[in-house]
């Protein structure tokens, strides 16, 4: 008598699974757009709404710029990262340093380890972003996680210190600047408001800084 193969379950909200079955039951679901392995536990997305969909563009057209001028560094968007056994995240945004940095891509091109700056749109400060993500990412050693509260019209970004998120703080300008990655600047305030032009121009005051350059020559001699 012929065998059959067991029927591959679909995934469900709050699932507890391994890595190795949350990867076949997602990879059966190609309709399915955002899954996520947090803890060992399910986490499904619903269908995006403009108050999401929005400010994640605004992300990506921030992180941008930053990427083209800085070769050597790799932004994604929505691209699961195998972080440890119970954790597989889908970041709405990352940065990773492509040689030297403290990620890989895998042979079957998924990222595996820590990239070394991670951004979410939450909610709100009750979202899984704030809690449970962020103890991963901490965990894991992500070295900064930016965090936007649409509802609280917030930004955290935080920066890993001695095994500890701590918050970057803003200037008198509300600009936050990265310490990962050398002239990633951000008007927080005009993020806020949406006034996109403002971001980039401070952006851009970042881009021509020294800080940037030397940044630029390191990862160009480890290329």
């Amino acid at each position: 008598m012929t065998g059959t193969m067991p029927k591959i379950l679909p995934l469900e909200n709050g699932d507890c699974l391994s890595r190795a079955e949350f990867e076949r039951r997602y990879e059966a679901m190609p309709q399915l757009k955002k899954a996520e392995l947090i803890e060992g536990v399910v986490y499904m997305g619903s269908p995006v709404r403009v108050i999401h969909g929005r400010p994640h563009a605004s992300i990506i057209g921030w992180l941008s710029p930053y990427r083209i001028a800085t070769p050597g560094i790799d932004l994604l968007a929505d691209t699961t990262v195998r972080l440890d056994a119970d954790n597989e995240p889908q970041p709405d945004a990352l940065l990773r340093i492509e040689v030297g940095g403290q990620s890989t891509i895998s042979e079957d091109g998924y990222i595996e380890g820590a990239t070394e700056f991670i951004a979410e749109i939450a909610a709100s400060s009750a979202s899984y972003d704030l809690r449970e993500k962020l103890r991963v990412y901490r965990r894991n050693q992500v070295q900064e996680y930016l965090v936007w509260q649409v509802y609280n019209q917030r930004v955290d970004w935080f920066r890993l210190r001695e095994g500890e998120y701590v918050a970057l703080s803003a200037d008198e300008s509300g600009i936050i600047r990265s310490e990962v990655f050398p002239g990633l600047w951000l008007a927080v305030p005009a993020l806020l408001s949406g006034n996109l032009l403002e971001v980039q121009s401070v952006l851009q005051m970042g881009l021509v800084t020294l800080e940037h350059q030397a940044f630029v020559e390191e990862l160009s001699n480890r290329g």
